[in-house]
């Protein structure tokens, strides 16, 4: 018999299934939902920013309104949103109307994540007990990423699109139903001081924004007037959201741990990693599809083999590497991979779409690269600030990882052509993603060079 603790780890680990999965399930879906709604590259692309803006915008504020309100509550509220909003988004019959479900999605995301979290940690309260459950836990996240692409696939081309959302609603269902009659009663609070919310708004205001003026660049002439307004607006967004953080008795965010280099870099380069992998997940599900013409279930099951390798670098491979390494040493290794999987989707494009090179790339990427960077940078986050700073680290590093891709998949787009229907992806979309992993390097090479000196001048004192 499954005993309590196991059922409520279950419930919190299908939450964040259905969460994890959504960020990659509708990659190779794109195609579909294109041809019926006629839209372009840079239009489909707001499916994915939308839903990263919002999930990394709200996420602090998710995990504090847990704290506030309680973890049982809100998880029951952002699965409930998120049940209403996947079935609103498979019953969309325009691209605005799923592009707003989608949105308020991301929202739902940002209130999942964090009280998911909370949950298990609370309930499994003995030091190994507890990591062996947060293991179990972010297992599952690992697993609706690693899956999405192929379970996408398969959907969109048996069932149609609409599905790669309605499928969450059964899911979810169960998910709510078993956490009224299994996870405990929130505890009653003393004080109910309500988040900072309006920073929170503020700053996914700012974020949207940028991301439709990046969006607009290439139509200048005839929006010289709304990019100026939307600078001003971004500006003033800022302003306002500085003095709140500067000046409330508890903001949203304590702007104080970024007196710390290893913070700084960290946030930095998560960004620029999730600029990089959700514009490369993007970028090869239209390669693959427009490109060569494969259909999304075999598109999705050639990436199958990847998501398995990535768990058995993260299983056998990493541990030991991060033990010989320091850090940012293996974070730099990461960021490295990702860029010879762009430079070997180069090479793709440029021999006549070469599927070997197409997947070597992907091995690169999403076998190697993103496990050995995003557990790396996870670890950087946290490093050298004091552990009462934790929660609120290891969640803006997690914000800054959706910040970026929402950011970098609307600069990327703005890139790519869509008068060429036979060149959907360029070498010029592919060298944007290279930079990124390029500026990502830099970075830390500066970075570790600095921690290098640093621990010099302490031995010689």
């Amino acid at each position: 018999m499954i005993s309590k603790k196991n059922l409520i780890l279950t419930i919190a680990s299908m939450g964040i299934f259905v969460e994890a999965l959504d960020i990659a399930i509708i990659n190779l879906t794109i195609p579909s939902i294109q041809s019926q709604f006629k839209i372009s590259n840079d239009q489909v692309q707001w499916l994915q920013t939308l839903y990263v803006l919002l999930y990394g915008g709200f996420l602090i504020i998710g995990g504090k309104l847990s704290d506030i309100i309680g973890r049982r509550t809100i998880f029951m509220i952002g699965a409930t949103l998120f049940l209403l909003t996947s079935l609103g988004a498979g019953l969309s019959g325009s691209f605005g109307i799923l592009a707003f479900y989608r949105a308020v999605q991301g929202l739902a995301a940002a209130l999942i994540m964090p009280s998911a979290l909370s949950i298990v940690t609370h309930t499994f309260t003995e030091k190994h007990e507890r990591s062996k459950a947060i293991g179990i836990f972010s297992s599952f996240a690992a697993i609706g990423s690693g899956s999405g692409l192929s379970i996408g696939g398969i959907i969109s081309t048996y069932w149609g699109w609409h599905w790669v959302f309605l499928i969450n609603v059964p899911i979810l269902a169960l998910v709510i139903i078993m956490s009224w009659y299994y996870l405990d009663a929130d505890p009653a609070r003393k004080t109910k001081k309500s988040p900072d919310l309006i920073s929170g708004f503020l700053l996914v205001a700012a974020l949207l924004m940028l991301s439709y003026g990046v969006h607009e660049l290439g139509n200048f002439q005839k929006h010289y007037l709304l990019l100026p307004g939307l600078v001003a607006g971004i500006l003033l967004c800022i302003r306002l959201l500085f003095k709140r953080l500067t000046t409330l008795d508890e903001p949203l965010i304590d702007l104080s741990i970024f007196r710390s280099p290893t913070v700084v870099t960290a946030n930095g380069v998560f960004f620029l990693l999730g600029s990089f992998f959700t514009g490369y997940l993007f970028i090869i599900s239209l390669l693959l599809q427009k490109d060569m013409g494969f259909s999304a279930a075999k598109s999705g099951l050639l990436l199958v083999p990847f998501s398995i390798l990535s768990a058995v670098v993260a299983k056998f491979a990493l541990p030991g590497l991060m033990k010989r390494f320091h850090t940012g040493q293996t974070g730099f290794i990461g960021m490295t991979m990702m860029l010879i999987g762009a430079i070997l989707l180069i090479g793709s494009i440029l021999t006549g779409h070469s599927i070997f090179l197409i997947l070597l790339s992907a091995a690169f990427v999403s076998g190697l690269g993103m496990t050995i960077s995003y557990t790396s940078l996870s670890v950087l986050s946290i490093q050298d600030i004091p552990s009462q700073h934790y929660g609120l680290a290891s969640s803006l590093a997690t914000t800054s990882y959706f910040l970026g891709a929402g950011i970098g998949l609307s600069i990327l787009t703005l890139f790519m052509t869509t008068k060429n229907v036979n060149a959907s992806v360029t070498p010029l979309s592919i060298i944007i993603l290279g930079i990124y992993a390029f500026i990502g390097m830099t970075w830390l090479v500066i970075f570790i060079r600095n921690h290098n000196s640093a621990q010099k001048r302490t031995a010689i004192l």
